[in-house]
């Protein structure tokens, strides 16, 4: 989602400078887009003693950062008064910390993208609004708890790239049931597994790659493929180009098992007229409305299972389905409308 307003910054003609630790991020950074680093601002898995020795750790780095924010968002020699856009959680504190006496004097806008699920996450939610000048949300479901803790929130929806190939079809024999989602815990691919299980012949692909601290998760997902149930019906593909592997999918399953802001997979299936099933929770509940989608209940394996053996069994069904997904997205997800206007909204800050 960054990388995408990044791009439609400099599309505008707006230089754009990124603070963010060294990693992934800074390393997909376009050329023209400026790199300055900074620590990472989160918490980390800690507990007991050493959480709070880790608190006090980042305490430090939120000051290291405002720092450094406050020093590169100073006005230009034209007068140009560079907006802060913050992008995660856990930078709040520090550009609150850095707009501290006129510090920012362009402004902040938080962009909420993210679910804020747990206490910790509202803590420092709470800890850093006072700075932000303005919350601009992608999904309902992620300005729902923002405006919760007193903040006005904009909601600009999310968009994919429109138009995308018509990937309805006659079903694959044998079917294939296909989740494009990190491998991680509260993605629900237990679920779906679980799922799967109870349905013969079908075979299931999970398309993404795994944090390094995931690595027993995923140990857990390739040692539930390996019984009986499942065994030989489960492909783990890795990183891999959604376009291409979603044409040889016949479901899609968004089986999150904590509230998902709103997850771009969804939309991306959607617009190529692929049918999906996911999670009663967070962004598909708007994403997924008239006909669209077919919603369960969070953790459901057996409704799960239920909804996918339906649409399998149902060519005229899937196909209804991803036509009124297409048409969906073509109203309202549209990326060409859609980014200008989160662009505008961002940068549109005044005091």
């Amino acid at each position: 989602m960054l990388l995408a307003v990044l791009g439609e910054a400099r599309r505008a003609g707006r230089p754009v400078t990124v603070l963010c630790p060294p990693g992934a991020l800074a390393d997909a950074l376009p050329p023209e887009v400026q790199h300055v680093s900074i620590p990472d601002l989160g918490l980390g898995g800690q507990g007991g003693v050493a959480r709070v020795a880790a608190g006090g750790r980042m305490l430090a780095r939120w000051a290291t950062a405002a720092r450094v924010l406050r020093r590169t968002a100073r006005p230009t020699a034209d007068g140009t008064r560079p907006v802060v856009v913050v992008n995660s959680l856990f930078a709040l504190p520090a550009a609150r910390l850095a707009g501290r006496g006129g510090g920012l004097p362009g402004g902040v806008s938080w962009l909420v993208h993210d679910a804020v699920p747990g206490g910790r996450q509202r803590a420092v939610a709470r800890l850093g609004l006072p700075g932000i000048d303005r919350v601009v949300a992608c999904t309902e479901a992620a300005a729902a708890p923002v405006r919760a803790l007193g903040a006005d929130v904009r909601v600009v929806p999310y968009g994919v790239r429109w138009p995308v190939a018509d990937l309805r079809g006659a079903r694959h024999r044998p079917p294939v049931v296909g989740m494009l989602a990190l491998l991680t815990p509260w993605k629900g691919h237990r679920v779906l597994l679980d799922a799967v299980a109870r349905l013969d012949g079908v075979i299931v692909e999970l398309a993404g790659g795994s944090f390094s601290g995931d690595q027993a998760y995923v140990d857990e997902l390739r040692s539930r493929a390996e019984r009986p149930d499942l065994a030989g019906r489960v492909r783990f593909l890795g990183h891999v180009d959604p376009d291409t592997v979603m044409a040889g999918w016949d479901v899609v399953v968004s089986s999150s098992v904590l509230p998902e802001a709103g997850p771009l997979s969804v939309l991306e299936a959607m617009a190529h007229g692929l049918p999906v099933v996911a999670s009663a929770h967070g962004g598909p509940t708007e994403f997924l409305t008239d006909g669209a989608g077919v919603l369960v209940p969070p953790g459901d394996a057996d409704a799960l299972a239920r909804e996918i053996a339906a649409l399998l069994a149902d060519d005229e069904r899937r196909a209804t389905i991803g036509g009124r997904a297409r048409a969906a997205v073509a109203d309202r997800h549209d990326v060409a409308t859609t980014l200008p206007h989160l662009l505008d909204a961002l940068t549109a800050v005044s005091r």
